[in-house]
């Protein structure tokens, strides 16, 4: 499922579908994309592990991490960026929950260079 909202959001599905500590992925204009929760929210980073191509939605998530289910690569959920290593970082994106439903913002693609999930300015009803 999705759909635009306010132009630059698109809804990807419902909060209640991705539970604490697990991943689940989801395709929007093409692009293969693992949304996670965490005590801390919602992640959204690019589904596909940079090393193998693994699914990243099926990795084991703790400590704000995901480990890739394939070889083991661990990538901080914050900031996209590779534990461990200066390469392979993922594309972020913005992910905001409202009234239930997960908003993903793909011209927020960045990666660990930029902030985190973000919450603030320019989100949807915000």
């Amino acid at each position: 499922m999705s759909a635009l909202i306010d132009g630059t959001w698109v809804a990807v599905g419902r909060a209640a579908d991705v539970p604490l500590w697990e991943g689940r992925r989801v395709t929007v204009d093409g692009r293969r994309v693992a949304i996670f929760r965490t005590e801390e929210g919602v992640h959204a980073v690019s589904a596909d592990c940079p090393h193998a191509g693994g699914p990243l939605q099926d990795g084991l998530v703790a400590d704000g991490c995901v480990t890739c289910p394939l070889h083991g690569w661990r990538f901080d959920l914050r900031s996209g960026a590779r534990i461990g290593a200066d390469d392979g970082a993922l594309t972020r994106y913005e992910v905001v929950e409202r009234d239930g439903e997960l908003l993903l913002n793909l011209e927020s693609a960045g990666g660990p260079a930029s902030a985190g999930h973000m919450a603030g300015s320019g989100t949807p009803g915000a």
